[in-house]
């Protein structure tokens, strides 16, 4: 039995759906923790390509069970619309398990993460508008709707009268936006989506304790990344769940002493979608480069994302906030045609030399990156398998980053499909 949990290291978008994907052939349950379907993740088999926004990876493995844990907040339509897609592209969902804790994402939180955004103007998050942080909230107000009261129809009612209440006199008296209708929301809730979403609840705990249990293979998949979470992450540009190896365990019900690995994913150079600081970031035709090459726009909302080289000082930290045993290294092949790479080892205040992540929001702001340069190497490597398969630039620049980091590096991406990644030992 192992229990492996997948987590991002940078700013979300390393390619965690890839990994997940091959690592779910050998697995029984893949799971995922938090978040909603603000992030998205695609999956390359042969010529078709999957996005999936909040069915786990695990979904293309015949053999996985898939389950969105408690952690996660579900608009019902999305994950309904995500499933037919699926069937009619010939996926099996009926493997699809929803726990009943899991939280609802209602119309109403639609609508307030819209206005509110709007209203922030210049300050703007940079939220993805889907309505996860209005859901987590009221999750944390404790007047939130779970997927279980799907299966009551008459504590659905009571529970969403009282809610309305309040977000219609919100809607109508700060943001001049008409009120929503308790009739209208129970017949899509109760009507449309509790029928097809009925069949998939599931006391997803207890499923996965038996599953340890039992001696099966089970990957804790999050979403996002680790400073995206509202604790560790560069707040207030950060999500509004933990995608951290801690979050792993309050959203899926699993001890963290069950947890025999923890593998971060890490992006051979570095983006982020929306605002916040970004030492590293280039506003150059380098950084134009790495977004054409790496094709980096969101796979939900088809943002640009913004680009820049590889910050060891970050992924070092998420080492010790997760408590890293493995790193992956994905888009490796990206850098192909770049003469020079660069590495950020540090972070320049004035005249102060910083080797860690400053606390002080302002400080991050303002941080300089000092830099370690590496030749490119010029070729094409997506078909290298082994780590000697590697230009010797390349296995440089990997031996790099395992010393600046300290963690193992196991796996190098070099490729969008299943089979394109190095394995290596520690090295």
């Amino acid at each position: 039995m192992a229990v492996k949990v997948v987590v991002g290291t940078q700013w979300g978008d390393e390619g965690k759906g890839k990994l997940t994907d091959v690592m779910a052939a050998n697995c029984d349950y893949v799971v995922r923790y938090q978040g909603g379907h603000n992030a998205g993740h695609t999956v390359v088999v042969g010529e078709e390509s999957f996005a999936l926004s909040l069915i786990p990876s695990g979904i293309l493995s015949e053999r996985a069970t898939c389950v969105i844990g408690n952690g996660v907040v579900v608009e019902p339509g999305v994950l309904i619309a995500e499933m037919e897609s699926l069937e009619s592209r010939g996926v099996d969902t009926s493997r699809v398990l929803v726990s009943g804790s899991a939280h609802l994402i209602m119309p109403y939180h639609l609508e307030l993460d819209k206005v509110t955004e709007r209203y922030l103007g210049k300050n703007a998050l940079g939220t993805t508008k889907r309505g996860i942080g209005p859901a987590y909230a009221d999750k944390a107000a404790r007047i939130g709707l779970r997927v279980q009261d799907l299966l009551d129809e008459k504590i659905f009612r009571q529970k969403l009268e009282v809610v309305l209440r309040e977000k219609n006199l919100i809607l109508s008296k700060v943001y001049n936006r008409l009120p929503m209708s308790l009739d209208e929301i129970c017949n899509l809730y109760l009507g449309e989506y509790a029928p097809k979403i009925a069949p998939h609840i599931a006391d997803t705990v207890q499923v996965l304790h038996k599953a340890v249990d039992a001696g099966k293979e089970i990957l804790l998949e999050g979403a996002q990344a680790t400073f995206l979470d509202i604790d560790h992450g560069t707040y207030p540009f950060v999500t509004s769940s933990s995608p951290t190896a801690g979050g792993a365990s309050s959203g899926s019900g699993l001890g963290p002493r069950q947890f025999d690995s923890i593998i971060g994913i890490a992006k051979a150079y570095l983006t982020r979608v929306g605002a916040g600081p970004f030492p590293t970031e280039l506003k150059d035709e380098v950084g134009d480069r790495l977004i054409d090459i790496g094709h980096e726009f969101g796979t939900v909302t088809g943002r640009r994302r913004r680009a820049g080289w590889f910050d060891a000082v970050l992924v070092r930290h998420a080492a010790r906030l997760n408590s890293l045993t493995e790193v992956a290294i994905t888009k490796l092949d990206v850098l192909d045609s770049f003469e020079k790479i660069k590495v950020c080892v540090g972070y320049r205040d004035g005249d102060e030399i910083l080797d860690s992540v400053p606390y002080h929001q302002s400080v991050f702001h303002r941080v300089e990156p000092i830099y370690e340069e590496f030749d490119g190497w010029g070729c094409d490597i997506s078909g290298a398998r082994n780590f000697d398969d590697l230009p010797k630039e390349a296995k440089n620049y990997i031996s790099f980053l395992r010393e600046v980091l300290d963690v193992p590096i196991r796996v190098v991406g070099v490729g969008p499909e299943r089979e394109q990644f190095v394995t290596l030992e520690d090295r």
